[in-house]
């Protein structure tokens, strides 16, 4: 019998007299593995590749239960990510530049950080040429590349599904 697994994002709501707050749990059945701020490398890619808002609103949630600043370039990937789905110009331009602060600060602090990199290589790609932000795919690329064997296995497993729809990626896998 195969091992089934099942992610359950739970929103439980706390309300006061003064602020509404969800508060977003990552649950894996299988393991009773569920805290919140905890990043979640399978859910947190599912969500940069999916077409859905609601998935990204969590995993941006679920983040920003997190100690603060750790999951700094993740949160501002997803930001990025939501703006592609908001229809208000302004807003959408507003939300990703929060985004692009966001993730390009914490490759300032960490410039070695190769998960970082290809988060931006993701938004790099798919960003409308307009805004610029376009400058760093192919020395991301080449830094992913160098890097991959070294990476966590679910993180190799989020590049290698990305590398299939990837223009600059190319990774090989020989």
């Amino acid at each position: 019998m195969g091992r089934f697994l099942v992610s359950l994002a739970v929103i439980l709501t706390f309300a006061s007299a003064k602020s509404f707050r969800p508060i977003i749990y990552n649950c894996q059945l299988s393991t009773v593995n569920c805290q919140p701020g905890i990043l979640n490398r399978p859910e947190f890619y599912k969500a940069m590749e999916s077409n859905t808002r609601a998935l990204v609103d969590a995993q941006i949630n679920l983040l920003q239960t997190g100690p603060g600043g750790k999951y700094e370039a993740f949160e501002g990937a997803l930001s990025m990510k939501k703006a592609g789905f908001i229809g208000a110009a302004h807003t959408k331009i507003h939300l990703f530049r929060d985004g692009h602060k966001m993730l390009e600060s914490a490759i300032r602090k960490d410039t070695a950080n190769t998960e970082y990199r290809f988060l931006r290589l993701m938004i790099q790609e798919h960003a409308p040429p307009f805004l610029g932000y376009n400058k760093d795919i192919q020395k991301d690329s080449e830094y992913i590349r160098k890097m991959y064997k070294s990476l966590p296995e679910d993180l190799q497993q989020a590049i290698v599904r990305y590398n299939k729809k990837s223009k600059n990626l190319k990774l090989d896998l020989s």
